[in-house]
């Protein structure tokens, strides 16, 4: 395999006089970063699903920002109409006002989302991130039903703020608020490194047993395929047994689209293949197709019980990001996209196929989202570490971090997927051990 190199034999572009190395990243940027410590390169420049360093070497990116760069780096198309919203100084911050940039994305949202699922729900504006759409959810759940519990999945994860934090399980991620988290009720996911489980049973029995010591939820959020948990479907049998329950018993369901929205499992929203209409959904990473930040709040129309301003924040109206959306948004009526994620996610299954074949690990996963579990967060370590030495970005996670995240960008030609690919298999074979680590959920043998 080839090391990918600079086009042309050219240096990334730097900024006269800047520093060079991680020298000021080190010193002065808190200890809280997490990706620049298994990446260790000062990037410089990017486009389509290549990334360039500043010393002009290229890797191939199959960590998209964690989805939130699911049409690749820099697409030509929204780049020039974001050049031309700036050359024509184009409003950059509106709050909630009335502008041409949000008129655009909703229309486009409407018109290419929306109505072609039969969906009639309106749209809220957050804030910048996916943790302020959960919280916009969780907080118009509990206004709606005038309760508070919510049920949340083992391996779930929808954000680090406060009550985003409540309903995301990870000890650890939990942990770090400091503070007790309540109003959670947490049941298995129908699918985790423990096996398969009769979640909705679970349900039907908590909600029956009046001494269950649960009180009948305000909502249930999930997410179609977990990303953070390691890569687990639900099934379409489970969403719409889920469906019936909450609709049956008057709980909202909520489906946390922002890792599975925009693409990122072969259709728009992860639900679709159930045939499912969740009252709440969230929508963010990939929702402006430029990495620009954004997060919008689905709500069925009866749902829509806010008091102006009752739920607010400075940015919900990113103007830049309603301009290069309303752009991405319009890649869904394009017959050319559409085939093209279609081939992709054919030759992704394709591989995962061949995975399973020569090296009997499993491969979950969906359209172009998939995980390959390895077992052993230190096989997969050195499976990381080995793909970036040879110009391959990758990402893990799961419990222990064992699962290696498989996420190329729903753009990337079929030249480049096949090499990363084969990057990949061959990084996995290499650094097998003679026999793969089985330990528990805590990493003991």
């Amino acid at each position: 395999m080839r090391i990918l190199t600079a086009p042309h034999g050219q240096d990334a572009p730097r900024q006269p006089g800047a520093d060079s190395g991680t020298e000021v990243f080190e010193t002065l940027e808190s200890e809280v970063r997490s990706y620049s410590r298994r990446f260790p390169a000062v990037f410089a420049t990017a486009r389509g699903a290549v990334l360039t360093d500043e010393t002009g070497r290229e890797y191939l990116d199959f960590f998209c920002g964690s989805g939130a760069l699911n049409l690749g780096h820099n697409p030509p198309a929204l780049k020039a109409r974001l050049l031309e919203y700036l050359a024509a100084d184009g409003l950059t911050h509106g709050l909630d006002l009335f502008t041409v940039a949000k008129r655009d994305f909703l229309t486009a949202l409407r018109s290419s989302v929306l109505a072609p699922r039969g969906l009639s729900h309106k749209v809220q504006f957050c804030g910048p991130t996916g943790t302020n759409a959960v919280e916009a959810a969780l907080k118009l759940a509990r206004k709606a039903t005038g309760r508070s519990t919510v049920v949340s999945f083992y391996g779930g994860f929808h954000g680090v703020s406060g009550g985003s934090l409540a309903v995301t399980g990870d000890r650890a991620t939990r942990a770090a608020a400091g503070t007790e988290l309540h109003h959670t009720v947490f049941v298995p996911y129908p699918d985790g490194p423990t096996g398969e489980f009769d979640s909705v049973g679970l349900l039907e029995r908590m909600v029956a047993d009046t001494s269950s010591g649960v009180q009948l939820p305000a909502a249930v959020i999930l997410e179609p395929v977990q990303s953070d948990g390691g890569i687990y479907c639900a099934t379409p049998e489970f969403l719409r047994a889920l469906r019936e329950f909450t609709e049956r018993h008057g709980i909202l369901l909520i489906a946390d689209e922002i890792w599975t929205g925009c693409g990122r499992t072969g259709d728009f929203f992860g639900f679709e293949e159930s045939g499912i209409v969740p009252d709440l959904i969230t929508l963010s990473k990939s929702i402006s197709g430029y990495g620009l930040p954004l997060s919008l709040l689905l709500i069925a129309p009866h749902l829509d019980v806010w008091a102006p301003g009752e739920h607010s924040g400075t940015f919900r109206g990113n103007q830049l990001a309603f301009v290069t959306g309303a752009a991405a948004l319009r890649y869904w009526s394009d017959q050319r996209f559409l085939d093209q994620l279609s081939a992709n996610a054919v030759v992704l299954s394709s591989w995962a196929d061949q995975v399973r074949s020569e090296t009997g690990l499993a491969v979950r996963g969906r359209g172009p989202a998939l995980g390959v579990d390895t077992a052993d967060p230190r096989w997969a370590d050195r499976v990381q570490r080995r793909c970036f030495e040879r110009g391959l970005v990758i990402e893990r996670c799961g419990r222990r971090d064992e699962v290696l995240r498989v996420l190329p960008p729903l753009t990337i030609g079929l030249l480049d997927l096949d090499r990363g690919l084969a990057l990949l298999l061959d990084a996995i074979q290499a650094t097998a051990p003679d026999r793969p680590h089985q330990g528990g959920l805590d990493g003991r043998d």
